[in-house]
C-alpha cells in the first residue's frame, strides 16, 4: 500500500509492487551481511513507510538461525515477503507492543495529542539509543523504523546520528526518507540506500481496484495516470475530487503563457475557502510544472501553447518549479492568505514568458 492509502503502513500486511526492493533486502538478510541501517527513499505515497514496516515484521518474525554444523553456522533463514498471519508477534508489532519494535515519527504538542509537531525532534529520538541498549527481548533482533528521517530537525537528527555510528549486533534502523538529500550527509553515508521506484501501470491498476472498488475503471485509470506510480497520490486525488480540479487547472492554463485574470481570482477564491481543495491546489500546481519538465520543456501536460513553451529553457522551468513549490511551503509556516498564494502560484507558472522573443 503507501503511506496515504487509509491503513496505516503498520497495519500494512501485503505490499504491492518493488520486488526489487525486496529482493535487494532479502539477498542481503540471506548473505549473512545484513546493513545495520537502511535509508528507504522515493516518491510520497509509493509505499516507503509500509515498506519499511512489512520488513520489520520479516525481521522480528523470522526463524531464528539454525545451529552450526560440521561446517561452521549455518546461513539465516529465508526473509519472507509473504508474512505468516498467524504468527503470535504480528498483533503486537501492529499495536505498538512489541518489546524489540520502536516507531519514530512526528509526535505531539501537548499530552492530550490534540496537534501535532511540524517535525520530529530530540525528544522524538532519545528513546531510540535506550532502547538499542538493551539485550533483544525475544532473542532475535531489534529495529528501529523512523517515518520520515526527512522530518527531524538538527537536534534530533544528530542524536540519531549516535546510534548510527555504533549499532549493536542483531539491531537494524530503517530510514524513511522523501528527500533524502536534506538529510545530514555523516547520516546518508551510514545507511545503505534502497530506493523505491514508483509503481508501474499494472501494479496501479491492481491497487487501486482494491482501494477504489466503487469506482469504475476509467476514473481509476484517469487518475493512476494523474498519480505518477503514487498509489497515495490516487488517492488523494480521488478523495478531494482531485481529478475534477485537475480539470479546472487544465483549463485556466490551457491559453498559456495568457491568463484570463478574472477566472483566475474566481478560482482562487473557491480554493482559498475549502482546506482540503487548497490543499489539493498546492500539490497540483507544482505537478503541472513538473510535467512540463518531465516531457524535456515541451507543452505543459495540462495545455499549453506548444511552440511557446518548447522555447523557455529547461533551467527555467526548474526555476519555476522550486518557487512555487516553496511558496506552498512558505504560505503554511506563516498563514499566508490563501487567496493571494493562489494568484501568486498562476503568475509564477507563466512568469517563464516574459523571457520569450
Amino acid at each position: 500500500m503507501s503511506e496515504d492509502s487509509g491503513t496505516p503502513p503498520r497495519l500494512v500486511r501485503r505490499l504491492i509492487g518493488h520486488d526489487a526492493a525486496w529482493n535487494e533486502v532479502a539477498d542481503a538478510w540471506a548473505s549473512g551481511r545484513f546493513a545495520h541501517a537502511w535509508m528507504i527513499s522515493g516518491p510520497r505515497g509509493i509505499g516507503k513507510a509500509s515498506f519499511a514496516y512489512l520488513l520489520a515484521k520479516a525481521i522480528l518474525t523470522a526463524p531464528p538461525v539454525e545451529a552450526g554444523g560440521l561446517f561452521g553456522p549455518a546461513a539465516p533463514r529465508p526473509l519472507a515477503r509473504d508474512l505468516d498471519l498467524a504468527h503470535p508477534a504480528l498483533p503486537r508489532i501492529e499495536s505498538g507492543a512489541h518489546p524489540d519494535l520502536i516507531a519514530v515519527e512526528i509526535g505531539w504538542t501537548d499530552d492530550k495529542m490534540t496537534k501535532r509537531r511540524t517535525e520530529i525532534v530530540v525528544d522524538d529520538v532519545r528513546a531510540v539509543a535506550a532502547f538499542l541498549s538493551k539485550t533483544p527481548a525475544e532473542g532475535g533482533w531489534r529495529v528501529v523504523v523512523v517515518d520520515a528521517a526527512d522530518e527531524m530537525n538538527r537536534s534530533a537528527a544528530n542524536a540519531l546520528l549516535k546510534s548510527l555510528e555504533e549499532p549493536p549486533k542483531r539491531s537494524v534502523l530503517l530510514l524513511v526518507a522523501h528527500n533524502p538529500g536534506s538529510l545530514l550527509p555523516t547520516i546518508r553515508s551510514r545507511c545503505r540506500r534502497l530506493t523505491l521506484a514508483p509503481l508501474g501501470e499494472a501494479e496501479m491498476t491492481e491497487g487501486l481496484a482494491g482501494l477504489l472498488p466503487e469506482e469504475g475503471a476509467e476514473r481509476r485509470a484517469r487518475l493512476a495516470r494523474m498519480a505518477d506510480g503514487s498509489l497515495g497520490e490516487a488517492l488523494m486525488l480521488a478523495r478531494g475530487d482531485g481529478d475534477a480540479l485537475a480539470a479546472e487547472i487544465a483549463a485556466l492554463l490551457r491559453a498559456w503563457p495568457r491568463l484570463e485574470l478574472a477566472a483566475v481570482s474566481a478560482f482562487a477564491a473557491r480554493v482559498a475557502a475549502d482546506e482540503e481543495r487548497y490543499r489539493l491546489c498546492a500539490r497540483l500546481l507544482p505537478g503541472w510544472v513538473a510535467a512540463t519538465l518531465r516531457r524535456g520543456a515541451g507543452a505543459p501536460a495540462m495545455g499549453g501553447a506548444e511552440g511557446a513553451a518548447l522555447a523557455v529553457p529547461l533551467e527555467q522551468w526548474v526555476e519555476v518549479w522550486e518557487k512555487v513549490s516553496d511558496l506552498f511551503r512558505r504560505a503554511e509556516a506563516v498563514n499566508l492568505d490563501r487567496r493571494h498564494v493562489v494568484l501568486a502560484a498562476f503568475h509564477a507558472l507563466v512568469s517563464p514568458a516574459a523571457t520569450l522573443p
